[in-house]
Protein backbone atom coordinates (compact mmCIF):
# COMPACT_ATOMS: atom_id res chain seq x y z
CA UNK A 1 0.00 0.00 0.00
CA UNK A 2 1.47 3.67 -1.35
CA UNK A 3 1.38 6.25 1.92
CA UNK A 4 1.39 8.76 -1.12
CA UNK A 5 -2.18 8.32 -2.76
CA UNK A 6 -5.56 9.20 -1.49
CA UNK A 7 -6.20 4.96 -0.17
CA UNK A 8 -9.17 4.13 2.04
CA UNK A 9 -6.74 1.99 4.64
CA UNK A 10 -4.04 2.24 7.21
CA UNK A 11 -1.97 0.27 9.63
CA UNK A 12 -2.83 0.54 13.25
CA UNK A 13 -3.10 -1.15 16.56
CA UNK A 14 -6.34 -3.00 17.01
CA UNK A 15 -7.57 -2.91 20.75
CA UNK A 16 -9.26 -4.60 23.21
CA UNK A 17 -12.33 -3.05 22.65
CA UNK A 18 -12.15 -2.87 18.93
CA UNK A 19 -10.43 1.03 18.62
CA UNK A 20 -7.55 1.40 16.43
CA UNK A 21 -4.62 3.49 17.42
CA UNK A 22 -2.00 4.61 15.90
CA UNK A 23 0.78 4.42 18.19
CA UNK A 24 1.42 2.01 20.77
CA UNK A 25 2.57 3.72 23.75
CA UNK A 26 3.15 2.32 27.46
CA UNK A 27 1.88 5.47 29.89
CA UNK A 28 2.57 6.21 33.44
CA UNK A 29 0.09 8.67 34.37
CA UNK A 30 -0.35 10.24 37.98
CA UNK A 31 -3.79 10.86 39.72
CA UNK A 32 -2.10 14.15 41.66
CA UNK A 33 0.48 16.38 41.42
CA UNK A 34 2.33 14.77 44.41
CA UNK A 35 2.73 11.63 42.48
CA UNK A 36 4.48 13.11 39.22
CA UNK A 37 8.32 12.35 40.89
CA UNK A 38 7.60 8.68 41.41
CA UNK A 39 5.62 8.45 37.65
CA UNK A 40 8.76 9.96 36.62
CA UNK A 41 11.26 7.41 38.14
CA UNK A 42 9.19 4.37 36.70
CA UNK A 43 9.76 6.12 33.24
CA UNK A 44 13.46 6.64 33.81
CA UNK A 45 13.79 3.00 35.32
CA UNK A 46 11.79 1.39 32.33
CA UNK A 47 12.90 2.22 28.56
CA UNK A 48 9.95 2.63 26.77
CA UNK A 49 7.69 4.34 28.79
CA UNK A 50 6.14 7.69 29.19
CA UNK A 51 5.35 9.53 31.97
CA UNK A 52 2.61 12.42 32.19
CA UNK A 53 3.04 14.79 34.84
CA UNK A 54 0.31 17.50 35.63
CA UNK A 55 -0.21 19.81 38.04
CA UNK A 56 -3.86 19.05 39.83
CA UNK A 57 -5.50 16.13 41.37
CA UNK A 58 -5.93 17.13 45.07
CA UNK A 59 -8.67 18.89 46.72
CA UNK A 60 -10.74 19.14 43.44
CA UNK A 61 -14.48 18.85 44.00
CA UNK A 62 -17.74 19.08 42.10
CA UNK A 63 -17.61 19.64 38.33
CA UNK A 64 -13.87 20.23 38.16
CA UNK A 65 -13.18 17.26 39.80
CA UNK A 66 -15.48 15.23 37.42
CA UNK A 67 -13.32 16.66 34.42
CA UNK A 68 -10.58 15.63 36.29
CA UNK A 69 -11.23 12.14 36.37
CA UNK A 70 -12.99 12.15 32.69
CA UNK A 71 -9.15 13.76 31.25
CA UNK A 72 -7.31 10.95 33.49
CA UNK A 73 -9.46 8.41 32.50
CA UNK A 74 -9.68 9.28 28.95
CA UNK A 75 -6.27 9.87 28.55
CA UNK A 76 -5.10 6.47 29.75
CA UNK A 77 -8.48 4.68 27.66
CA UNK A 78 -7.14 6.45 24.20
CA UNK A 79 -5.89 4.01 21.76
CA UNK A 80 -2.66 5.42 21.49
CA UNK A 81 -2.04 3.83 24.55
CA UNK A 82 -1.17 -0.18 24.59
CA UNK A 83 -1.15 -0.48 28.54
CA UNK A 84 -1.19 2.05 31.51
CA UNK A 85 0.22 2.53 35.10
CA UNK A 86 -1.81 4.43 37.35
CA UNK A 87 -0.05 5.89 40.21
CA UNK A 88 -1.63 8.25 43.24
CA UNK A 89 -1.23 9.30 46.78
CA UNK A 90 -4.08 7.04 47.81
CA UNK A 91 -5.83 4.06 46.86
CA UNK A 92 -9.38 5.79 46.13
CA UNK A 93 -8.72 7.87 43.45
CA UNK A 94 -6.11 5.69 42.05
CA UNK A 95 -8.76 2.69 41.97
CA UNK A 96 -11.23 5.34 40.54
CA UNK A 97 -9.13 6.25 37.36
CA UNK A 98 -7.71 2.37 36.94
CA UNK A 99 -11.63 1.05 37.00
CA UNK A 100 -12.59 3.43 34.42
CA UNK A 101 -9.39 2.58 31.93
CA UNK A 102 -9.86 -1.38 32.55
CA UNK A 103 -13.83 -0.88 31.10
CA UNK A 104 -11.44 -0.91 27.91
CA UNK A 105 -9.92 -4.44 28.33
CA UNK A 106 -6.22 -2.43 28.43
CA UNK A 107 -3.24 -3.60 30.77
CA UNK A 108 -3.80 -1.32 33.70
CA UNK A 109 -2.63 -1.40 36.89
CA UNK A 110 -2.66 1.26 40.10
CA UNK A 111 -0.14 1.79 42.94
CA UNK A 112 -1.24 3.67 45.88
CA UNK A 113 1.62 6.06 48.00
CA UNK A 114 0.42 5.79 51.35
CA UNK A 115 1.48 3.50 52.96
CA UNK A 116 4.40 2.31 50.88
CA UNK A 117 6.18 5.04 50.18
CA UNK A 118 7.87 6.23 47.30
CA UNK A 119 10.92 3.79 46.87
CA UNK A 120 8.39 0.84 47.13
CA UNK A 121 6.14 1.99 44.97
CA UNK A 122 8.36 3.07 42.24
CA UNK A 123 9.75 -0.33 42.59
CA UNK A 124 6.36 -2.20 42.44
CA UNK A 125 5.38 -0.46 39.45
CA UNK A 126 8.40 -0.96 37.22
CA UNK A 127 7.96 -4.26 38.02
CA UNK A 128 4.68 -4.29 36.29
CA UNK A 129 5.52 -1.36 33.43
CA UNK A 130 8.66 -3.83 32.08
CA UNK A 131 5.61 -6.68 31.79
CA UNK A 132 3.52 -4.35 29.72
CA UNK A 133 6.28 -3.01 27.70
CA UNK A 134 7.26 -6.12 26.81
CA UNK A 135 3.97 -7.16 26.34
CA UNK A 136 3.54 -4.07 23.88
CA UNK A 137 6.23 -4.70 21.79
CA UNK A 138 4.76 -7.64 20.60
CA UNK A 139 1.90 -6.06 19.51
CA UNK A 140 1.64 -6.37 15.16
CA UNK A 141 0.07 -3.63 13.08
CA UNK A 142 -2.71 -4.31 11.22
CA UNK A 143 -4.61 -3.16 8.10
CA UNK A 144 -7.53 -1.04 9.02
CA UNK A 145 -10.15 0.81 7.13
CA UNK A 146 -10.13 4.56 7.14
CA UNK A 147 -13.48 5.02 8.53
CA UNK A 148 -11.87 3.72 12.12
CA UNK A 149 -9.74 6.90 12.23
CA UNK A 150 -10.62 9.78 14.98
CA UNK A 151 -9.10 13.00 13.85
CA UNK A 152 -9.12 16.13 16.11
CA UNK A 153 -8.49 19.56 14.89
CA UNK A 154 -7.55 22.96 16.68
CA UNK A 155 -5.36 26.02 14.99
CA UNK A 156 -2.79 27.86 17.16
CA UNK A 157 -0.81 30.98 16.16
CA UNK A 158 -3.42 31.93 13.15
CA UNK A 159 -2.58 34.66 11.06
CA UNK A 160 -4.48 35.97 7.29
CA UNK A 161 -2.94 32.81 5.71
CA UNK A 162 -4.71 30.41 8.37
CA UNK A 163 -8.09 31.53 7.12
CA UNK A 164 -7.28 31.50 4.02
CA UNK A 165 -5.33 28.25 3.21
CA UNK A 166 -4.53 26.24 6.07
CA UNK A 167 -7.66 25.50 7.48
CA UNK A 168 -9.66 25.19 4.43
CA UNK A 169 -7.64 22.45 3.94
CA UNK A 170 -8.44 20.46 7.45
CA UNK A 171 -12.27 21.57 6.30
CA UNK A 172 -11.24 19.72 2.74
CA UNK A 173 -9.78 16.81 4.73
CA UNK A 174 -13.07 16.69 6.67
CA UNK A 175 -15.61 17.33 4.09
CA UNK A 176 -13.87 14.10 2.03
CA UNK A 177 -13.29 12.03 5.20
CA UNK A 178 -16.24 12.16 7.15
CA UNK A 179 -18.40 10.91 4.20
CA UNK A 180 -16.63 7.92 4.92
CA UNK A 181 -17.23 7.08 8.14
CA UNK A 182 -14.63 8.54 10.54
CA UNK A 183 -15.38 10.31 13.56
CA UNK A 184 -14.13 14.29 13.63
CA UNK A 185 -13.97 17.08 16.31
CA UNK A 186 -13.50 20.82 16.39
CA UNK A 187 -13.08 23.44 19.77
CA UNK A 188 -12.01 26.29 20.46
CA UNK A 189 -14.99 27.92 22.21
CA UNK A 190 -14.28 31.49 22.73
CA UNK A 191 -12.62 31.53 19.30
CA UNK A 192 -15.75 31.23 17.57
CA UNK A 193 -16.79 34.91 19.15
CA UNK A 194 -18.53 36.83 16.38
CA UNK A 195 -19.00 33.74 13.82
CA UNK A 196 -21.44 31.89 16.47
CA UNK A 197 -24.40 32.23 14.27
CA UNK A 198 -22.71 30.52 11.42
CA UNK A 199 -21.61 27.85 13.89
CA UNK A 200 -24.92 27.67 14.76
CA UNK A 201 -26.04 26.70 11.36
CA UNK A 202 -23.72 24.41 10.46
CA UNK A 203 -25.21 21.45 13.06
CA UNK A 204 -26.97 19.07 12.02
CA UNK A 205 -30.34 19.57 13.75
CA UNK A 206 -31.92 22.64 14.94
CA UNK A 207 -31.34 21.04 18.21
CA UNK A 208 -27.77 20.29 18.38
CA UNK A 209 -27.69 23.99 16.71
CA UNK A 210 -29.28 25.40 20.21
CA UNK A 211 -27.36 23.09 22.03
CA UNK A 212 -24.24 24.99 20.96
CA UNK A 213 -25.60 28.15 21.79
CA UNK A 214 -26.27 27.27 25.57
CA UNK A 215 -22.46 26.05 25.65
CA UNK A 216 -21.19 29.00 23.87
CA UNK A 217 -23.35 31.24 25.93
CA UNK A 218 -22.93 29.69 29.13
CA UNK A 219 -18.77 30.00 28.45
CA UNK A 220 -19.56 33.92 27.64
CA UNK A 221 -21.61 34.41 30.63
CA UNK A 222 -19.90 32.29 32.93
CA UNK A 223 -16.03 32.65 31.73
CA UNK A 224 -15.01 35.28 29.87
CA UNK A 225 -17.71 38.02 31.46
CA UNK A 226 -16.93 36.91 35.01
CA UNK A 227 -13.43 36.69 35.02
CA UNK A 228 -12.39 39.28 32.36
CA UNK A 229 -11.01 42.89 33.35
CA UNK A 230 -12.45 45.21 30.49
CA UNK A 231 -11.70 43.09 27.57
CA UNK A 232 -9.54 40.15 26.17
CA UNK A 233 -6.98 42.34 24.53
CA UNK A 234 -3.59 40.40 24.33
CA UNK A 235 -5.53 37.31 24.78
CA UNK A 236 -7.86 36.95 22.27
CA UNK A 237 -6.88 37.74 19.59
CA UNK A 238 -3.05 37.31 21.18
CA UNK A 239 0.02 39.03 20.08
CA UNK A 240 0.71 36.72 17.61
CA UNK A 241 -2.19 36.95 15.62
CA UNK A 242 -2.23 40.56 15.65
CA UNK A 243 1.46 40.67 13.67
CA UNK A 244 -0.02 37.90 11.13
CA UNK A 245 -2.74 40.73 10.32
CA UNK A 246 -5.63 39.39 12.75
CA UNK A 247 -7.35 42.51 14.77
CA UNK A 248 -10.13 40.86 16.00
CA UNK A 249 -11.75 38.16 17.21
CA UNK A 250 -14.21 38.56 14.75
CA UNK A 251 -11.73 38.00 12.00
CA UNK A 252 -10.15 34.95 13.63
CA UNK A 253 -13.14 33.19 14.41
CA UNK A 254 -14.27 33.25 10.60
CA UNK A 255 -10.56 31.83 9.78
CA UNK A 256 -10.76 29.23 12.45
CA UNK A 257 -14.59 27.67 11.29
CA UNK A 258 -13.04 27.13 7.76
CA UNK A 259 -12.20 24.08 9.62
CA UNK A 260 -15.15 22.22 9.30
CA UNK A 261 -15.20 22.58 5.61
CA UNK A 262 -18.24 23.38 3.09
CA UNK A 263 -20.50 20.12 3.87
CA UNK A 264 -19.70 18.93 7.23
CA UNK A 265 -22.01 19.02 9.86
CA UNK A 266 -21.62 19.07 13.53
CA UNK A 267 -23.82 16.35 15.18
CA UNK A 268 -23.28 16.63 18.55
CA UNK A 269 -21.88 19.41 20.91
CA UNK A 270 -19.81 17.66 23.45
CA UNK A 271 -18.55 18.57 27.78
CA UNK A 272 -14.31 18.64 27.90
CA UNK A 273 -12.90 15.19 27.36
CA UNK A 274 -16.08 13.65 26.51
CA UNK A 275 -16.04 10.78 24.30
CA UNK A 276 -18.98 11.23 21.52
CA UNK A 277 -21.36 8.45 21.84
CA UNK A 278 -23.29 9.26 18.77
CA UNK A 279 -21.77 7.26 15.86
CA UNK A 280 -19.24 8.41 13.06
CA UNK A 281 -19.61 12.32 12.28
CA UNK A 282 -18.12 16.23 13.31
CA UNK A 283 -19.15 16.88 16.57
CA UNK A 284 -18.13 20.40 18.52
CA UNK A 285 -15.99 19.93 21.72
CA UNK A 286 -16.61 22.51 24.44
CA UNK A 287 -12.84 23.83 25.01
CA UNK A 288 -9.95 26.37 26.05
CA UNK A 289 -8.21 27.95 23.05
CA UNK A 290 -5.32 27.68 24.81
CA UNK A 291 -3.21 24.65 22.30
CA UNK A 292 -1.72 22.53 24.92
CA UNK A 293 -5.16 22.24 26.88
CA UNK A 294 -7.22 21.71 23.97
CA UNK A 295 -5.62 18.89 22.38
CA UNK A 296 -5.18 17.53 25.71
CA UNK A 297 -8.68 17.62 26.08
CA UNK A 298 -9.36 15.94 22.73
CA UNK A 299 -7.02 12.84 22.77
CA UNK A 300 -9.08 12.62 26.50
CA UNK A 301 -11.90 12.07 24.00
CA UNK A 302 -10.09 8.93 22.27
CA UNK A 303 -8.90 10.90 18.82
CA UNK A 304 -5.54 9.45 17.61
CA UNK A 305 -4.40 11.79 15.00
CA UNK A 306 -4.63 15.68 15.52
CA UNK A 307 -4.53 18.50 12.80
CA UNK A 308 -3.07 21.79 13.19
CA UNK A 309 -3.27 24.33 11.24
CA UNK A 310 -0.50 27.41 12.10
CA UNK A 311 0.16 30.48 11.00
CA UNK A 312 2.67 31.96 12.96
CA UNK A 313 4.22 28.70 14.11
CA UNK A 314 2.57 27.21 17.41
CA UNK A 315 5.26 23.97 18.10
CA UNK A 316 2.54 22.25 20.34
CA UNK A 317 2.86 18.38 20.70
CA UNK A 318 0.98 16.19 22.87
CA UNK A 319 2.68 12.95 24.10
CA UNK A 320 0.20 10.30 22.84
CA UNK A 321 -1.64 12.57 20.32
CA UNK A 322 0.48 12.78 16.95
CA UNK A 323 0.13 16.38 15.92
CA UNK A 324 -0.06 17.14 12.17
CA UNK A 325 1.55 20.47 11.39
CA UNK A 326 -0.24 22.51 8.41
CA UNK A 327 1.03 26.00 7.77
CA UNK A 328 0.48 28.49 4.55
CA UNK A 329 2.58 31.14 5.95
CA UNK A 330 5.99 31.15 3.59
CA UNK A 331 7.85 33.21 6.16
CA UNK A 332 7.18 30.15 9.00
CA UNK A 333 7.95 27.84 6.33
CA UNK A 334 11.20 29.37 6.27
CA UNK A 335 11.72 30.25 9.24
CA UNK A 336 10.07 27.01 11.32
CA UNK A 337 10.47 24.07 9.06
CA UNK A 338 10.96 22.00 11.51
CA UNK A 339 7.86 22.36 12.60
CA UNK A 340 5.60 22.05 9.77
CA UNK A 341 4.42 18.70 8.20
CA UNK A 342 2.31 19.76 5.26
CA UNK A 343 3.41 23.09 3.29
CA UNK A 344 0.03 24.32 1.99
CA UNK A 345 1.65 28.14 0.83
CA UNK A 346 1.10 26.72 -2.74
CA UNK A 347 -2.52 27.67 -2.65
CA UNK A 348 -1.72 31.47 -1.92
CA UNK A 349 0.46 31.46 -4.90
CA UNK A 350 -1.92 29.76 -6.66
CA UNK A 351 0.30 26.90 -7.23
CA UNK A 352 -1.99 24.44 -5.48
CA UNK A 353 -5.36 24.01 -5.66
CA UNK A 354 -7.80 23.64 -1.98
CA UNK A 355 -9.09 20.28 -3.08
CA UNK A 356 -4.89 18.69 -3.56
CA UNK A 357 -4.45 20.35 -0.13
CA UNK A 358 -6.78 18.62 0.99
CA UNK A 359 -5.56 15.05 -0.66
CA UNK A 360 -2.10 15.84 0.62
CA UNK A 361 -3.42 16.43 4.16
CA UNK A 362 -5.33 13.12 4.05
CA UNK A 363 -2.09 11.16 2.27
CA UNK A 364 -0.01 12.72 6.05
CA UNK A 365 -2.55 11.61 8.11
CA UNK A 366 -2.32 7.86 6.73
CA UNK A 367 1.90 8.16 7.04
CA UNK A 368 1.19 9.47 10.23
CA UNK A 369 -1.18 6.70 11.06
CA UNK A 370 1.15 4.23 9.71
CA UNK A 371 3.84 5.27 12.17
CA UNK A 372 5.66 8.49 10.49
CA UNK A 373 6.67 10.73 13.44
CA UNK A 374 4.88 14.39 13.11
CA UNK A 375 7.70 17.49 13.81
CA UNK A 376 6.36 17.64 16.96
CA UNK A 377 6.97 14.20 18.07
CA UNK A 378 10.55 14.18 16.60
CA UNK A 379 11.40 17.14 17.97
CA UNK A 380 9.96 16.30 21.90
CA UNK A 381 7.35 18.15 21.99
CA UNK A 382 4.52 16.59 25.16
CA UNK A 383 2.98 19.56 26.52
CA UNK A 384 -0.03 17.60 28.22
CA UNK A 385 -2.41 20.05 30.00
CA UNK A 386 -5.15 19.50 32.13
CA UNK A 387 -7.94 22.02 32.26
CA UNK A 388 -9.21 23.57 35.68
CA UNK A 389 -12.24 25.02 35.71
CA UNK A 390 -12.19 27.00 39.60
CA UNK A 391 -9.89 26.56 42.41
CA UNK A 392 -9.41 23.86 44.47
CA UNK A 393 -10.54 23.60 48.10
Amino acid sequence: MSDTDNGNTFWGYRRENGRVGVRNHVVILPVDDISNAACEAVAANIRGTMALPHAYGRLQFGEDLELHFRTMIGTGSNPNVAACIVIGIEPGWTNRIVEGIAKTGKPVEGFAIEQHGDIATIAAASRKAKDFVQAASEQLREECDISELWVSTKCGESDTTTGLASCPTVGNMYDKLIPKGIYGVFGETSEITGGEHIAKARAATPEVGEKFMATFEAYQREVIEAHKTDDLSESQPTKGNIEGGLTTIEEKALGNLEKIGRTSRYIDVLEPAEAPAKGPGLYFMDTSSAAAECVTLMAAAGYVVHTFPTGQGNIVGNPILPVVKISANPRTIRTMSEHIDLDVSGILRREMTLDEAGDALIAMIRRTANGRLTAAEALGHREFVMTKLYRSA
